[in-house]
């Protein structure tokens, strides 16, 4: 299963180790998932961090060192009405064949979250709903 974790995730997990986060990287390779994002959302992961926690910016490089990083082309567009800021994290994992997207950000997803047949297939979850389904 490949799934695309989007920068708040990264952030978190980067920010606190020791949060259900950082635990899914281990629960991942447990499992044999694939961990995938986008150049985008790393980037917007680093940014936010290197605001608010500079001293986990260590952290985030080697969390996005486990993950296969795609870089967003643009050529799949987004299905869904979504703010700009968020269109490119979706349409990167339609792009990277995810079969979810792992967000916590339910004030923008939440109205796509487990609705995959209107988002490109993609299932769209928060990472409490992901760990639950496990």
């Amino acid at each position: 299963m490949r799934l695309f974790i989007d920068a708040n995730v990264l952030f978190s997990a980067a920010y606190n180790p020791a949060g259900r986060p950082a635990r899914l990287f281990d629960l991942a390779a447990d499992l044999g998932f694939e961990l995938v994002s986008s150049d985008y959302a790393a980037n917007e992961a680093m940014i936010n961090l290197q605001r608010k926690r500079p001293e986990a910016v260590a952290r985030l490089s080697l969390i996005i060192g486990k993950l296969r990083l795609f870089a967003w082309s643009a050529r799949e567009p987004c299905p869904v009405p979504l703010p700009d800021k968020d269109r490119p994290i979706l349409a990167a994992a339609i792009e990277a064949r995810c079969d979810v997207l792992i967000t916590g950000d339910v004030r923008d997803f939440g109205a796509f979250i487990d609705k995959p047949k209107l988002t490109g297939g993609v299932r769209i979850v928060t990472l409490k709903g992901f760990l639950e389904l496990r």
